[in-house]
């Protein structure tokens, strides 16, 4: 029962931050904003999750997150209600700083599954709670899209945030039975420098900011690019779509194909997967090639995010694994605050068309680095411990 209440809390969160994005990048080229404009736009969501997520993991670890996923939800959703209360680039600006609070909420909803999990249901947990967030992931962006052209983006901010008053109550009614800290989280001491001397961790957040740049900077830039060919909000919305869609699919399918292949290896393919169709994107302006290329993405992204997932958790140290996703996502939205802005700019001094050759070639990098290696993490696990 407490899975199926997380499952829910990660599926409302994870469908307004994805359709919040989306909106607010429309509503800003409805302004006729630059792309390094956007870009800027899109990396203001990192900012709260980057200074609060390994804060936030800490907390979680000590003092359970109930009072952290109300704070959260609550600041998500006043960000939503600030374009529609004061339309312009300033209140945008306003509510992708805000709306960024529903991804810090990952750190410690992810926690909690692997706390009411055990050993032996942990990966089907950690599959469903990716199932969940894919499918979040899938619908966000239709609602964006469809509400968009059918009441304009301020509006559809309004909208939105209903959504995070059911977060609201469910946390409200609810929320006092989730797990409270370990005993084991008290005792739990030692720097962050600790946890990062593991080379699994190390590793770890390495191939995990590298996955989240390719898939933040489509999510940002393909409405960009597609806009520009002629695309509607509508079909824009479908094909981010069809690039969850594909990232929910594949996990259906992510226990047998664990069994065949290491975590490592699937996630090499899954970089060099979404390395030809970055790559390949550019050079078309055909709604079905785009789908084609966004299905292919998101079944290289939808093999990532739980195998990394699941790896930072059995990497960590005991009683200190909230604060260690916490700095994986340090670091993930780290990438996401610099990445747009640096691609932002490419994109503006070199043309779009550059900064998906480029994206791409990151991600082909990221294959190399995830290429398997021996198997070092027990000893690294007590060294640390």
């Amino acid at each position: 029962m407490l899975t199926l209440y997380v499952l829910a809390l990660a599926a409302l969160s994870g469908t307004a931050v994805r359709a919040g994005n989306m909106v607010l990048v429309l509503y800003a080229l409805k302004l006729d904003s630059s792309a390094f404009v956007i870009g800027l736009l899109g990396a203001m969501f990192a900012v709260l999750p980057m200074l609060f997520s390994m804060p936030a993991g800490k907390l979680a670890d000590r003092y359970g997150s109930r009072a952290l996923l109300l704070f959260c939800v609550v600041g998500s959703g006043l960000g939503l209600l600030v374009p529609w209360a004061f339309p312009g680039m300033m209140a945008m600006f306003i509510a992708a700083v805000l709306i960024g609070l529903s991804l810090a909420m990952v750190v410690p909803l992810q926690n909690l599954m692997g706390l009411v999990s055990t050993p032996e249901t942990r990966a089907r947990n950690f599959a469903n709670f990716s199932l969940g967030m894919g499918v979040a992931n899938l619908i966000g962006p239709l609602i964006g899209g469809f509400f968009v052209d059918l009441a304009g983006p301020a509006t559809t901010c309004l909208y939105l945030s209903l959504l995070n008053v059911a977060g609201v109550a469910m946390l409200l009614a609810w929320g006092r039975r989730l797990p409270r800290a370990p005993a084991v989280a008290a005792k739990a001491t030692g720097s962050v420098y600790a946890i990062l001397k593991i080379g699994n961790v190390r590793r770890t957040i390495a191939t995990s900011s590298l996955i989240n740049i390719g898939r933040d900077l489509y999510q940002v830039y393909f409405p960009v690019y597609a806009h520009g060919v002629g695309l509607s909000a509508s079909l824009i919305g479908i094909v981010l779509a069809t690039n969850f869609g594909a990232e929910l699919t594949v996990r259906l399918f992510l226990a047998r194909l664990l069994k065949k292949f290491r975590e490592e290896q699937l996630l090499s393919y899954a970089f060099f997967i979404g390395a030809v169709s970055l790559v390949l994107m550019p050079f078309f302006q055909s709604v079905y090639v785009f789908i084609v290329l966004s299905f292919m993405l998101g079944l290289g992204m939808g093999c990532a995010q739980p195998i990394i997932t699941m790896l930072m958790f059995n990497y960590s140290p005991a009683g200190r694994t909230g604060e260690a996703l916490g700095l994986r996502m340090t670091f993930i939205h780290m990438t996401k605050l610099i990445g747009p802005v640096l691609f932002g700019a490419i994109g503006s001094g070199l043309g779009l068309a550059a900064m998906f050759v480029l994206n791409a070639a990151v991600m082909a990098g990221g294959g190399m680095l995830s290429q398997p290696r021996k198997r070092t993490q027990p000893a690294e696990r007590s060294a640390a411990s």
